[in-house]
């Protein structure tokens, strides 16, 4: 086991020739966490249905596994379901309401009801959900931000009625790392006696995770923001609610996402929150030196630029950037180039051409939020690092700038 430990780190060091800023994307699997998972891929294979002695020790890890998360995040073990993805528990979780309210109207003989609300710069896993619910019969309600990407708590509180099902609103936003201040949000929805979802991908290395602090009824995690595996996730289910499945087979999680385990993922999952929530304070202390460091260096060093989204109410490790004049898909390139791992927005929507509809629905300008760039600081993250990204990105935004035909324009 040692062997393969020190053959993960000196993989880990040969990736390391390449600065990566990307970590909102995914990131790079731990070596504790590996090291945690590798015997149920070798050793330990058992299928934890199966009534003999190998399955009966994957069963346990796996109880054992729950019983270390929801330590964590402060619920009942039968109160957290494995998936297979943070994307699969946001559905479970939306749509699992959803179909739950319309295998009641089929047998109750009535029409649908009920509307979903969300906000306008959601992860594309709650907006696409939503529209296919739209297109299926249920009224969608979108609350907007303000220019920071706060949500607007007032517009909230409006438009939740009696027939509102769920209220799904991010923890913290997968392009520009603001925060919503969830207990806020859930004392709005307390109050009017409505169920609120959070996907909290993107803030579960560094925010508070205990649910009854949030006042959530429902959460969703992933591992591959955590230095887990991709593959893998979760979700908070409060032990009331009862959610219409999305995959129907045996009784696994508690019959309500059916299919084998995946053991290595899921004692991996635990393994790196456990990990997290050691490390959280000093690691986001550190990391938001570095963010406001980097901050800093782009606004006094590179002209014409602004930083998006709320500078406090933000991930410690997120910086996004807008320059003028410029795409930012040729930043992207040119710091590729360099061996810069960057993005200009969220992974999931990377295919699209059209500018961020988080930066738009914070009222950016169209070619504003064409030029923006996202910077995500990680574990290995070190202020060399920062410097030298800085001086390659003062010096593309040059160059391109200067090819640009509309710069000109701009910089009047």
């Amino acid at each position: 086991m040692r062997k393969k430990i020190k053959q993960t780190n000196k993989w880990v060091n040969n990736v390391k020739k390449s600065i990566y800023f990307d970590n909102s994307a995914t990131t790079p699997v731990r070596p504790e966490v590996l090291s945690e998972a590798l015997p149920f891929f070798l050793k330990k294979y058992g299928n934890p249905s199966s009534f003999h002695s190998t399955g009966l020790e994957a069963k346990i890890a796996i109880k054992k596994a729950r019983q270390k998360i929801a330590k964590i995040i402060n619920c009942e073990e039968q109160e957290i379901i494995f998936t297979g993805s943070g994307t699969e528990s946001v559905n479970l979780a939306i749509k699992g309401i959803a179909l739950k309210e319309i295998k009641n109207a089929l047998k109750e003989g009535r029409k649908i009801k009920g509307n979903f609300i969300t906000q306008t710069t959601e992860h594309d896993a709650v907006i696409h959900t939503m529209n296919w619910l739209k297109e299926i019969g249920f009224e969608i309600k979108y609350i907007n931000v303000d220019e920071t990407g706060i949500i607007k708590l007032k517009e909230l509180g409006q438009a939740i009625n009696n027939e509102t099902l769920l209220v799904s609103i991010m923890y913290a936003n997968n392009e520009t790392g603001v925060i919503q201040p969830l207990p806020e949000i859930s004392k709005i929805c307390k109050q009017k006696n409505v169920l609120l979802h959070s996907d909290a991908c993107q803030g579960a290395e560094y925010l508070e995770l205990d649910i009854k602090k949030l006042g959530l009824d429902l959460m969703t995690i992933n591992g591959s923001k955590i230095y887990s595996f991709k593959g893998t996730g979760l979700l908070y289910k409060n032990k009331n609610i009862i959610l219409e499945p999305l995959i129907h087979g045996g009784n696994h999680e508690f019959k309500t996402r059916a299919g084998t385990e995946n053991v290595p993922g899921i004692i991996a999952l635990a393994k790196a929150l456990e990990l997290s929530r050691q490390e959280k304070n000093k690691e986001s202390k550190r990391l938001t030196k570095l963010r406001d460091y980097f901050i800093k260096k782009i606004e006094n060093e590179i002209p014409q630029t602004q930083i998006n989204g709320d500078k406090k109410q933000r991930l410690p490790n997120n910086i996004n950037a807008s320059f003028y004049g410029i795409e930012g898909e040729s930043i992207l390139l040119m710091l590729n180039e360099k061996g810069i791992r960057v993005s200009t927005g969220s992974a999931c929507s990377s295919q699209s051409l059209d500018p961020s509809h988080v930066l738009m629905a914070m009222g950016i300008k169209h070619e504003i939020a064409h030029s923006s760039i996202r910077f995500t600081l990680g574990k290995t993250t070190t202020k060399k690092e920062i410097d030298y990204t800085i001086k390659v990105l003062k010096e593309s935004v040059k160059k391109l700038r200067q090819m640009s035909p509309v710069w000109e324009e701009v910089k009047k």
